[in-house]
């Protein structure tokens, strides 16, 4: 019987910086998703990658000395790397780099335009580099982003835009008709109350004031606005064509199963995405689900303050599957999960070590010494065996319940709920007293085959989840991962099979002291130095202050001075004629890195000579970490621009 198709895929990590667990949370939950969904039969595509355009990572390149494809390769190399970490089964990482992702978006620009969707008109607003959206003058809040709480600045450029209000009815009625199409209902709701009946303004959909993007092939200067970009690699992933010539994995997977992101982002997936698709005729996605935040107590996570988690500390900490169950363990379907290294390290030692590691051991350490490893079954059973496996067999289909409407969560909890039945029915029976009566042997040999039966039930269940822990349980009772079908029904463990002689410690019990100091050590690999205090100069009167002449000059020119490491020579304009600047900063900033940029120069600098180089003034720089940091000035600002 051919298997059903099934999509799933998670928000694609933007490229600026290495992901911290907040942001690994996602893909560790996608992949729990993906796993389960196998395990019921599906053919399952699961996709994630890197989002790589925008000016946040064209500033941040700049910044590091890179060009912007350098950096990149950087930052999505580490993403790719914590994602394999945490041991996900991905299909495909998709680059938005990708010389095909990059065609398409080209393409589907063009049809969208050449359809009448896409105009050429004048942005002039608030925008939010973090976020690479627009606000207007009625949705910023303090002069800050209503999203993420940053600071907005002002944009005025050239833009093409979308005429979102074309496709807002035919979106709204499709959000109507399709409650499944976003969850929790709380994200629809927002949804439709925030902005869709409020009536929709039409979305800027190029820029023209940063280079590092998807050029717009019949308009140089343009480039796709970094959202239109990122949201069709769900079906570039997958081959989609523009003209129509799709790949096969297209026509199998699309329209997607699920879109698992971020509660930040549900906007752009459940309005912009939509009617992208609308406009290019491609069926919409089945499900958005956007889930809660991993949070730090006390808030969102800080590299300012050392306040920062990241997947590789905690898993040199505690273990793959450790922190693949506290992620998931930890977030409900709607609220915030909270996250701290005690909080995890109460859970190893309760939840891991304690309930299911203790469990496991013990089990195995009984069956040796009572039988030699032998587990038989002889059909002795007793109170409160008809209860006990009543319970196991309830938990396995409250598992799949859970898991059918994405509560991994309670998935996880009604696992653990087997283990902790385990352990009561040990406690129950008392197997160490049935030992010592030769009459109770019998019924010694169920109670521990019971025991085990329940126990590879809940381990099976775990492999979706804590794909490790499973298999080593599994290994421990030498039998083979049972199928969800399987679980069915209770005695399924051959009678006679025999356990390993030697009890393997899944998980051992944690120092909170030793895990306190090794966290003091983590975090101070990411706090930031102390700032220095400042040595102040002269005070001086704002007449002589008046004596400088600082003013805006554009980049025309720029290279390397011959047999000069440190040295830059500037040609540039400052608004009346050219001129000539040498700068100490070749170290920071290649050529291209200056070139067609504006700076702020001092001009009434008595001219100076370096390496037989005549210099007509200084550039204005900060110093950073002992490093010269070239201050930029915004497009816009004109040549001979006085700074004041």
């Amino acid at each position: 019987m051919e298997k059903k198709p099934y999509y799933i895929t998670t928000a694609i990590a933007y490229a600026s910086a290495k992901p911290h667990i907040g942001n690994t949370y996602e893909i560790v939950l996608a992949d729990a998703i993906a796993r389960f969904r196998r395990e019921q039969g599906y053919d399952v595509r699961f996709q994630t990658g890197t989002d790589e355009h925008g000016e946040k990572i064209e500033q941040k390149a700049l910044a590091a000395g890179m060009s912007p494809k350098e950096y990149v390769d950087k930052v999505a190399k580490t993403i790719k790397e914590i994602w394999d970490l945490m041991d996900t089964t991905y299909d495909k990482f998709i680059r938005t780099t990708d010389e095909d992702h990059e065609e398409q978006v080209r393409k589907m620009f063009r049809k969208m335009y050449e359809k009448g969707d896409i105009y050429k008109g004048y942005y002039e607003g608030w925008y939010c580099t973090p976020d690479e959206s627009f606000w207007t003058d009625s949705q910023v809040v303090d002069g800050k982003c209503p999203e993420c709480g940053r600071p907005v600045v002002r944009a005025k450029e050239e833009a093409y835009f979308f005429r979102m209000s074309k496709y807002a009815d035919r979106l709204i009625d499709h959000i109507n008709t399709h409650p499944e199409f976003i969850q929790p209902v709380s994200r629809k709701n927002e949804m439709m109350n925030n902005f869709l009946l409020p009536g929709l303004q039409d979305l800027c959909v190029s820029r023209s004031s940063f280079k590092w993007g998807i050029p717009v092939d019949f308009d140089e200067g343009h480039v796709v606005y970094v959202w239109l970009d990122a949201l069709s690699n769900y079906i570039t992933g997958l081959g989609y064509d523009v003209d129509g010539n799709n790949g096969e994995l297209y026509g199998k997977y699309w329209p997607a199963d699920l879109h698992l992101i971020g509660k930040d982002i549900v906007r752009f997936h459940t309005i912009y995405w939509p009617i992208f698709l609308m406009s290019l005729d491609v069926p919409l996605p089945k499900q958005v689900f956007g889930h809660p935040w991993l949070l730090m107590a006390g808030g969102k996570m800080s590299k300012s303050t050392g306040n920062v988690m990241y997947a590789d500390d905690m898993v040199e900490l505690f273990g793959v599957d450790a922190v693949r169950y506290f992620v998931l363990h930890e977030t409900p379907f709607e609220n915030d999960g909270t996250i701290t290294w005690d909080l995890i390290t109460e859970r190893v030692n309760t939840d891991l070590a304690n309930i299911l590691g203790n469990l496991v051991n013990r089990t195995v350490a009984m069956s040796n010494r009572y039988f030699g490893g032998v587990v038989e079954n002889t059909g002795a059973d007793a109170e409160p065996d008809s209860e006990f496996k009543e319970t196991i067999l309830s938990c396995v289909k409250r598992v799949q319940e859970r898991m059918d409407v994405l509560r991994v969560a309670d998935a996880i909890t009604a696992i653990f709920e087997i283990f902790r039945r385990c352990n009561k029915y040990i406690d129950e029976t008392e197997p160490w007293k049935l030992a010592k009566d030769p009459a109770q042997s019998d019924r010694l040999k169920t109670v521990l085959y019971n025991l085990v039966e329940g126990i590879v039930i809940g381990g099976s269940l775990l492999s979706s989840f804590m794909p490790s822990t499973s298999e080593r349980i599994l290994g421990q009772f030498n039998t083979e991962h049972r199928s969800l079908e399987e679980m069915d029904r209770f005695g399924l463990y051959p009678s006679g099979n025999k356990v390993t002689e030697t009890p393997e410690i899944l998980f051992a019990r944690l120092d909170p002291a030793e895990i306190e100091k090794k966290v003091e050590e983590i975090q101070s690999r990411y706090a930031q130095p102390e700032v220095p205090k400042l040595e102040h100069k002269d005070t001086i009167s704002i007449d002589e202050f008046a004596k400088t002449e600082l003013r805006v000059c554009e980049v025309l020119e720029c290279e390397k001075v011959p047999k000069a490491d440190k040295l830059l020579k500037l040609k540039l304009f400052d608004g009346e004629r050219e001129r000539i600047i040498v700068s100490g900063i070749a170290k920071q900033y290649s050529p291209e890195d200056m070139a067609g940029k504006k700076v702020i120069c001092v001009v009434n600098l008595a001219p100076h000579t370096f390496r037989g180089i005549e210099s007509e003034g200084m550039l204005l720089c900060s110093e950073t970490d002992g490093e010269p940091r070239v201050v930029f000035v915004d497009k816009e600002v004109a040549p001979g621009s006085e700074v004041h």
